[in-house]
This record gives structure tokens, C-alpha cells and sequence, in this order.
């Protein structure tokens, strides 16, 4: 972040609050020209500030209207069980993230399915059979009450009430 400048965080704001803004658009945004803010933008995406532009997609829209967070505890955490595991998580197409943590649990996974039978497939089928796995504890979201896709990056500004 410190290497961020203020026109930076201009940019990269509203590219989050819509990644589809005409170049011309973001540049009077930044108080940039055109050319100006597309070097910019080169200069983000090669960083690796700028990881990707997304399309949002609903889950519940796409049929997949149930989320489960599972907890993954393998029988040891050498570089052998972490490598073997996240090479089997990534092959399942139901899980959305993963996180490798620390504490009680070793992994962290979101998992979006169709219905309770989808999801007792995917724990058939995918999850009991992932390498080193000795235990799992599943928990079922009621309700989305906020989703972000990433932290606002604006620096000293008062929280919105």
C-alpha cells in the first residue's frame, strides 16, 4: 500500500465499484489522460495489485443455492500432505475457496451445491476421498449478509454511515 499514490487508490476504487468503466471514464475519475491512466493500469496489473477483472455470478441464480463452509483437519502438515491435498481440492469444481489455516483446522473450504443430496455427493465423491483428510465438520450458511470482494482501499476516509 505504501507504494499506492493517491491517483492509484482513485483507480483501483473505481474499478472496484465497476470494473467495466470505459478507460476514458476512469482516467477523468483519476484526473488522468487516457494514455496516462492506461499506463497506469499496466503498471497495476503487472505489480500484481490488479489480479484479474470478475464477473460476480450468483450461486442461488446458477442453481447452487446452498453454501457450506467446511473444515478439513488432515493427519499431518508436512509439505507432502499440504502440496497433495491442495493438488485434490483444486480438481473439485463445487469448491469456491480454500484456505489453508492456522488453529484448530488445517483447511477452510466454501463449497456451493445444489441441495442437501448434491452436497452429500460432493462429501461422497470429493471430500472424504482428498489425500490425508481425518476429519471434517460441515457447516451450512442460513443467509449471505455480506460478501466483498475485496477491503476498501481508500485511506483516511470516515466510514459511510
Amino acid at each position: 500500500m505504501s507504494e499506492l499514490d493517491a491517483i492509484d487508490i482513485t483507480i483501483l476504487s473505481e474499478l472496484q465499484r465497476d470494473a467495466r468503466i470505459a478507460n476514458v471514464t476512469l482516467a477523468d475519475r483519476a484526473g488522468l489522460s487516457p494514455s496516462a491512466c492506461s499506463r497506469r493500469l499496466d503498471s497495476l496489473e503487472k505489480s500484481g495489485i490488479i489480479r484479474g477483472y470478475h464477473a460476480r455470478l450468483s450461486s442461488r441464480a446458477l442453481g447452487h443455492p446452498i453454501i457450506v463452509i467446511v473444515y478439513m483437519t488432515l493427519e499431518g502438515q508436512s509439505v507432502a500432505h499440504l502440496t497433495a491435498f491442495e493438488e485434490a481440492v483444486k480438481k473439485c469444481p463445487n469448491v469456491l475457496i480454500c484456505y489453508l489455516m492456522s488453529g484448530t483446522s488445517d483447511y477452510i473450504l466454501r463449497i456451493a451445491a445444489r441441495d442437501l443430496a448434491d452436497y452429500e455427493r460432493i462429501h461422497k465423491e470429493w471430500l472424504s476421498t482428498m489425500p490425508g483428510v481425518v476429519r471434517m465438520t460441515s457447516s451450512f450458511a442460513l443467509r449471505e449478509v455480506i460478501n466483498r470482494p475485496s477491503i476498501d482501499i481508500e485511506i483516511n476516509r470516515p466510514p459511510k454511515k
